[in-house]
């Protein structure tokens, strides 16, 4: 690993940069909603915009990359997010907030697919798998490190979102700087989401639920922790131990994983993630049952991200793998979208104590049709079975195509890549 991060550390700083900007954007956001008076309902309206714009974003970069370039897009792209970020303190209109997250979910998207082209082809094939782990761990220590970053300033001003614009502005430097050529996009042929359901029922239904559960905690986790009157910094400490937790519990997971059924690995995360979500409201509430539950939801929604990923795969040959990706990244995007909106609701009309319930309903529901899948066809060999690849929701789709495609050749180094249909012809 430290390989990779030497051959791509000007990527990976400026990737790590991007998220800090894009975590803190999220939590601000929640927080300043609850300061001017909008309903859970409206800023889950306001969440869900960035999941919205981020699906179409990985359907519509293709073709401006097709018609523009790599590095036009992406500077185009670049300075929609900065401007975004100001206007969200300039504009304080819940309408306004949607369409400026629709803006930046698919601004985010399309950087994803240019900077992950880049960063791909920074590597060689002994490094290409963990640069892509290097690149996933850097995504997820950014959410962390813009949690502090509320503490820095007042929140009813201008002070943070300004740092935000800053802070995006300042990431694009050493990506475009150490990009010295355009690369080749190479999009992996697509597998169409009837097969993918027909080849994994499980894997298809809970990615969407998985969806479900963390545009929960990705776009809600501040507007709860807002409405029960935690201060700035405590707010900041219960988002961050959600995705410090990720980057604890991946690798032990992993190791799990390569080593059992993964259905049961399922259903047992699954299970702990719904029992997780009852901590607080059994506890009665206070800071220190919120913080543990935040680590144990953080610790198996994204490890299950990979782990449902791997056990889609095992169905799979292996010039599907990185295939299925795009369908799986799809399933779980229409399960973010709706999701910020529901909880919403459900914490306006029930009580804040919804924003655990949605994501222990989600829960319960994939531990149910796991058990049921268990009992229609046995599962694989763990002999049979691929490596667990580390992936996270908040990457895109070439970081998710090269990991599958890296850890495919580690299976078989002897075996060619999986066949790739270039869509862009040439570098531009």
């Amino acid at each position: 690993m430290l390989t990779a991060i030497r051959n791509a550390w000007a990527l990976l700083l400026g990737m790590l940069l991007l998220q800090i900007g894009n975590g803190l954007q999220t939590s601000a956001l929640g927080v300043r909603g609850d300061v001017e008076g909008f309903s859970s309902a409206t800023l889950g309206y306001v969440m869900a915009g960035y999941f919205v714009g981020f699906l179409g974003g990985t359907q519509a970069t293709p073709w401006l990359l097709r018609r523009v370039g790599h590095v036009r897009v992406f500077a185009a792209l670049a300075s929609l997010i900065s401007a975004a970020f100001i206007l969200f303190a300039a504009v304080v209109d819940p309408i306004a907030w949607f369409a400026l997250r629709v803006l930046v979910g698919f601004c985010i998207s399309g950087i994803y697919v240019v900077t992950e082209s880049w960063l791909n082809d920074s590597a060689d094939n002994a490094t290409r798998g963990q640069t892509m782990s290097a690149y996933i761990t850097a995504q997820v220590l950014g959410v962390v490190a813009a949690q502090g970053l509320l503490n820095v300033a007042d929140i009813s001003g201008y002070g943070l979102f300004v740092m935000m614009s800053v802070l995006v502005s300042i990431s694009f430097t050493p990506i475009l700087l150490s990009a010295v050529a355009v690369p080749v996009f190479e999009r992996t042929r697509r597998m169409s989401v009837r097969r993918l359901v027909e080849t994994s029922p499980l894997g298809a239904v809970a990615m969407f639920l998985l969806g479900i559960v963390f545009a929960c905690q990705f776009g809600m986790s501040a507007v709860y922790a807002a409405n029960e009157g935690l201060s700035t910094q405590q707010i900041s400490i219960f988002v961050g131990m959600i995705f410090l937790a990720a980057v604890i519990c991946q690798p032990p997971i992993g190791w799990l994983s390569d080593r059992m059924d993964r259905r049961v690995l399922i259903i047992a995360l699954a299970a702990i993630g719904g029992l997780g979500c009852l901590i607080v409201p059994l506890s009665g509430g206070g800071f220190i049952p919120l913080v543990v539950a935040a680590f144990v939801l953080g610790g198996v929604s994204n490890p299950l991200y990979s782990l449902i990923a791997a056990y889609v795969n095992d169905r799979l040959e292996p010039e599907d793998m990185a295939s299925a990706s795009a369908g799986l990244i799809l399933l779980n995007g229409v399960g973010a979208m709706g999701s910020p909106i529901a909880v919403g609701y459900l914490m306006d009309a029930i009580g804040n104590d919804a924003f655990f319930g949605f994501m222990g309903i989600a829960f319960a529901a994939m531990v149910g049709y796991a058990l049921y899948r268990s009992t229609q066809r046995a599962a694989p060999s763990v002999e049979e079975t691929g490596p667990m690849v580390p992936m996270t929701p908040i990457s895109g789709q070439v970081a998710a195509d090269v990991a599958w495609e890296a850890a495919i050749d580690d299976m078989d180094p002897s075996a060619d890549a999986p066949p790739n249909e270039v869509d862009l012809p040439g570098r531009t």
